[in-house]
C-alpha cells in the first residue's frame, strides 16, 4: 500500500473523533472503522443478511435496519455469540478499510479505529497515535455524551485494551485532558511531523 497511514485510536470518550475531524479539516482523508462497521451491516448487505439468518428477524428494527442495542445486549451476555459476530464482521470490515485506504489521496491517510490494537489493525499503519485521557474522564464524558449508565460504560472500558497497554504500544500519544486550544497546538505539531514522515516514504 503506497499511502502513509496513521493509525488513530483511543478508548471510548477519549476524543478520537475530535482529533480526526480536526485533521480532516487540515485536508487529511479519514477512513473510520466505526463508519465502515455500519456500512457492512446496511440493509441488503451480506453482513446484515447473515446476522438476520443467525439471530432471526427480531434483530431488525421496524425499518429493516439492524437493531444495534438489541444486538449489543445479546453479545454482551453471550461470549459465543460475540465470537460468532466478530468472525463474520471483522473480515468484511477489514476488506472495506483496506480498499478505502488504498483509494485515499491526501498527503497521508488516517485509519481511525477504537479497537486498532485489539484487532491487529496497526499492522497496516506506518505509525500510530493514541488519544489519551484518564479512565475517570472517559467515564464522565461517555456517560454525558451517550446518556449512558456508568456500569455499562465501565463494562465497555473493561472490554477494551487497558490504557497502560495502549500507551506502551502507541508511537505517539496526544493528551486530550487539557484545554482544546492546547490540544490543537500539540496536534498541529504532530501533523507537521506526519507530513514529513509521509514525504520520506514517498521519496
Amino acid at each position: 500500500m503506497a499511502n502513509w497511514i496513521l493509525g488513530l485510536t483511543g478508548g471510548i470518550g477519549a476524543g478520537k473523533t475530535t482529533v480526526s475531524d480536526y485533521l480532516n479539516k487540515l485536508g487529511i482523508d479519514v477512513v473510520d472503522a466505526d463508519v465502515v462497521s455500519r456500512e457492512v451491516v446496511e440493509p441488503g448487505s451480506k453482513g446484515l443478511n447473515a446476522i438476520e439468518a443467525h439471530f432471526g428477524a427480531q434483530i431488525l428494527t421496524a425499518q429493516g435496519t439492524l437493531d444495534r442495542s438489541k444486538l449489543r445486549s445479546i453479545i454482551f451476555a453471550d461470549e459465543n455469540e460475540k465470537n460468532w459476530l466478530n468472525a463474520l464482521l471483522h473480515p468484511l470490515i477489514r476488506t472495506q478499510l483496506l480498499t478505502q485506504l488504498a483509494h485515499a489521496d491526501s498527503d497521508y491517510v488516517i485509519l481511525s479505529a477504537p479497537l486498532l490494537f485489539e484487532n491487529g489493525l496497526e499492522q497496516y499503519c506506518d505509525k500510530t497515535l493514541l488519544v489519551d485521557v484518564p479512565v475517570n474522564v472517559q467515564l464522565t464524558r461517555t456517560c454525558m455524551r451517550d446518556n449512558a449508565h456508568q456500569q455499562q460504560v465501565e463494562r465497555i472500558i473493561e472490554a477494551q485494551m487497558s490504557r497502560a497497554d495502549k500507551r506502551a504500544k502507541a508511537d505517539f500519544i496526544l493528551d486530550n485532558n487539557q484545554p482544546l486550544e492546547a490540544m490543537q497546538t500539540e496536534l498541529v505539531a504532530l501533523h507537521q511531523a506526519f507530513l514529513l514522515l509521509a514525504e520520506k516514504k514517498r521519496a
